[in-house]
């Protein structure tokens, strides 16, 4: 399903300037359901989302720990959100070489943050090995750990193919569980249709795009303030912004500012707007659920007020900060798009070196500055659906393992989940 997006995306990239529709496109593989892979890891592209210490290196044969009289390695997940799964197995091969009495391995798991469990521990082992969590663990947050006790560098544990799967978590046909309606493909329109009204905002020179019937069904519709590339309007994105609010989101968008103010002033106006009896937005908003964002110039203005403490997210296509200090404004996680054409990347590079939030990172394979949002636009609905609508099946899913939805358009890194 990647490559064939990624072949779509492509053909995309090259395609005169204009409004391009994707509905036509395959379906993105949403989140996981009865006996379908959660989580996993083959160290192919370094240590994904494990953090090390002690000597512990990746190759074709996956992650290797050698032993040292100094400091004992070890390698440990980032949490794995269990949030909607049960029935847990968690699979991995490993091979132990060389241990002599009184030194061992040791696989172990952690609930919540607690203490670790031993799942196997032992000095020889060979092949494939398979653990059923107990149910302690459902629907909660997991972290693995291999480590090695051994003097010598001689003596190691090799470990590759790590595997959680999960039993349940729904009929395999079922969208995920969230807070809009749901869907079962994020590269087509969503279920509502849209109003634009084009002299909205504070200064009355801004876009709104919404759903038509929106709080029909008791629904409170997250918020998404876009910010214009420089040169651009709102008009420029039409597209986008009729995709993301047919989703379910209320998206504003005015000419941007590498400075951010006008994103917050027009979030005050949008909670104003959810307070007026006079607004057709009438107490349908959930202002607890918002994010900006930015295509070049809106991704620096997003930078400049990522602080905003009514914010879940931040999204960044195709705009690094000048400076490299963009990042430190960073309190929530971050969405960076960049495209292998685009001479923005190199900033966008360096800020995700410094980002000390959780970030995901895509760089789009034959992508241009301008094409790097037409051609994320998908990617940014399935980010929204997640951290806007609680459909968080989708990190897995979607973003964060080897093989996800998304992992074949580009470069794919990720970083502090």
């Amino acid at each position: 399903m990647s490559s064939h997006l990624s072949r779509r995306l492509r053909v995309l990239g090259a395609a005169v300037t204009g409004f391009v529709a994707l509905g036509a496109l395959g379906a993105v593989t949403t989140p996981a359901s009865a006996a379908t892979p959660v989580y996993s890891e083959d160290f192919s592209d370094g240590l994904g989302s494990f953090t090390a210490t002690g000597s512990v290196r990746t190759g074709t044969y996956g992650a290797r720990l050698g032993g040292s009289p100094f400091s004992d390695p070890s390698m440990t997940s980032a949490p794995i959100d269990l949030a909607g799964y049960g029935g847990v197995t968690v699979s991995y091969t490993r091979a132990a070489v060389g241990l002599d009495l009184g030194e061992s391995f040791t696989v172990a798991y952690s609930v919540g943050g607690g203490s670790f469990t031993t799942l196997e521990s032992g000095r020889t082992a060979t092949g494939p090995a398979s653990f059923r969590l107990p149910a302690s663990v459902d629907g909660r947050a997991v972290r693995l750990r291999f480590a090695l006790d051994a003097n010598s560098a001689l003596e190691t544990l090799t470990v590759d193919d790590v595997l959680v799967n999960a039993d349940s978590g729904g009929d395999p046909a079922d969208p995920p569980s969230g807070s809009l309606p749901p869907v079962d493909d994020v590269t087509a329109p969503g279920p509502y249709a849209v109003t634009i009204d084009r002299s909205a905002g504070p200064g009355g020179d801004g876009w709104l795009a919404y759903p038509a019937d929106a709080g029909q069904g008791g629904v409170d519709h997250p918020v998404f303030v876009w910010g214009p590339g420089a040169g651009s309007t709102p008009a420029d994105y039409e597209d986008m912004l009729r995709q993301w609010a047919s989703h379910g989101f209320v998206v504003y968008s005015e000419v941007s500012s590498s400075r951010g103010d006008y994103m917050v002033e027009a979030l005050d106006w949008l909670e104003d707007q959810n307070a007026s009896p006079r607004s057709p937005l009438y107490q349908d908003l959930d202002i607890s659920e918002v994010a900006f964002g930015g295509h070049s110039r809106g991704s620096i203005g997003t930078f400049d007020v990522a602080d905003e403490r009514r914010l879940e997210t931040t999204i960044h296509v195709a705009g690094g900060s000048f400076d490299g200090n963009g990042p430190d404004n960073l309190r929530n996680p971050a969405l960076y798009i960049g495209g292998d054409e685009d001479f923005a990347t190199a900033n966008m590079e360096r800020d995700y070196t410094t980002t000390d939030v959780p970030v995901w990172f895509t760089v789009l394979d034959d992508t241009d500055h301008i094409y790097a949002t037409r051609n994320g636009q998908h990617i940014i609905t399935a980010w929204l659906r997640w951290h806007l609508a609680d459909e968080e099946s989708r990190r897995t899913a979607d973003f964060l393992r080897s093989g996800c939805a998304f992992c074949g358009l580009g470069d794919v890194r990720y970083k502090n989940w």
